[in-house]
């Protein structure tokens, strides 16, 4: 039997400190998010990043690859035509190359978002199946997907290398 990790905290980030507006709220809640995973993959040692550590096989590295794809798709118009695939990073790609691609994506992402002044708007961009979600739904559909996958990929590391907080 292995011991178990030693712990190691990095200690919890309040809630964001955010304006006013509904648009700044919900951009400081994902932002917040978005940095909270990020840096649950970053540093974490390989193989084991990749390593399913739970009988789903979800691993952590594949968590913020399927991030990745999620941003593009919904604020970049990116088609996925495999979602189960954007849970597995490719082979070749180590930690630093899987948040680098993520945090490239966010800015791409927040580059729309930058021009973007009435939620209710449909997103800037083209949609394959139909016409682009509003400002609003798809800024509150990130906030969900990436606080639930934040929440795995504590678990995930905690599981991993004993590090725990945001």
């Amino acid at each position: 039997m292995s011991a178990a990790p030693r712990r190691r905290s990095r200690g919890d980030t309040p809630p964001p400190r955010t304006g006013s507006s509904e648009t700044e709220v919900l951009r400081g809640f994902l932002d917040h998010l978005r940095a909270s995973v990020s840096a649950k993959v970053e540093g974490a040692p390989e193989p084991q990043v990749r390593t399913a550590q739970v009988p789903s096989g979800t691993n952590l590295l594949g968590l913020l690859n399927h991030l990745t794809c999620v941003e593009r798709a919904t604020f970049l118009g990116e088609r996925v035509t495999d979602w189960q695939a954007t849970f597995h990073a490719a082979p070749a790609d180590g930690v630093a190359d899987v948040v680098a691609r993520y945090r490239e994506t966010v800015a791409r992402a927040d580059d729309v978002l930058d021009g973007c002044t009435d939620l209710g708007a449909p997103l800037p961009r083209p949609r394959p199946n139909g016409p682009a979600p509003s400002v609003r739904w798809a800024l509150t559909h990130m906030i969900e997907e990436t606080g639930r996958h934040a929440g795995h990929a504590d678990i995930l590391r905690e599981l991993l290398d004993g590090t725990t907080g945001r």
